[in-house]
């Protein structure tokens, strides 16, 4: 029995160590890839902010744009460049070797990214960056700490000056009852296009969208699965029904 016990916590350890590597925390979005607007506004921040570096090389841009109700010569027009057609992979002109002379890494790709990552550690992310001088360019991150990119959308959030706290760490002076902190960014060393509920809000749709690109099919899939359940409801209830009529007369 101890020999048992010692081998799991063994085996155990791995996933530990992993755990440990971990952000202390991370901030829940509730995303909903049925909200087609949502999903629109992050297919262009992602195309104005992300596509530079990142592709989305699983995914076509003609079926993005069916999927998100996007006319395509208005896609073609506004969201690609013009040396692509709207039936290519997305993929971008950075190769792996010029990403790597760049920023010391290839920058991934994103299609799958919120799948590996997560909806929650990717929201908290992409508002987790804040000024570090001791870093190459400038910016370190609360959840990615040694992060190696630039903050890609610090024109419209802004530079935080310090680590941007939970959500959740909301703290009121119980003698005024006002609010001491509000969470996230609480101190810029410079000002955004965006307000902090804007940034956020383009945050979230930024993540929608990448939620959607991990499995354009999930609402799909969801929706088969109930039929699929009512089936077996109904085939349970004439399977028993046949169950009861072949074994009546069996004593």
């Amino acid at each position: 029995m101890k020999k048992v016990i010692f081998t799991l916590l063994v085996a155990l350890l791995p996933m530990v160590a992993i755990a440990a590597k971990g952000p202390a925390w991370v901030d829940h979005v509730n995303n909903d890839v049925s909200d087609v607007r949502s999903l629109q506004r992050g297919a262009q921040v992602f195309f104005n902010n992300c596509m530079g570096c990142h592709s989305l090389e699983y995914g076509r841009y003609n079926r993005v744009a069916r999927d998100l109700e996007i006319p395509e010569d208005l896609f073609q027009e506004y969201l690609m460049s013009t040396d692509q057609a709207i039936g290519d992979l997305m993929t971008i002109s950075m190769n792996r070797d010029l990403g790597k002379q760049f920023f010391g890494i290839a920058p991934p790709d994103l299609t799958l990214v919120a799948r590996v990552r997560g909806t929650d550690w990717l929201y908290t992310y992409l508002r987790g960056f804040y000024a570090d001088d001791s870093r190459p360019y400038g910016v370190n991150n609360v959840v990615f700490p040694g992060v190696g990119m630039p903050h890609a959308m610090v024109d419209a959030q802004g530079l935080c000056a310090e680590p941007p706290k939970p959500v959740s760490a909301v703290s009121i002076d119980p003698l005024t009852g006002e609010r001491i902190s509000e969470g996230g960014c609480e101190r810029y060393l410079t000002e955004g296009t965006m307000s902090k509920v804007e940034f956020d809000q383009a945050t979230y749709d930024l993540v929608n969208f990448l939620d959607y690109m991990g499995e354009p099919r999930q609402l799909e899939r969801e929706r088969l699965g109930w039929l699929v359940l009512a089936f077996l409801t109904v085939f349970l209830a004439f399977a028993w029904l046949l169950y009861r009529e072949l074994w009546k007369d069996v004593k």
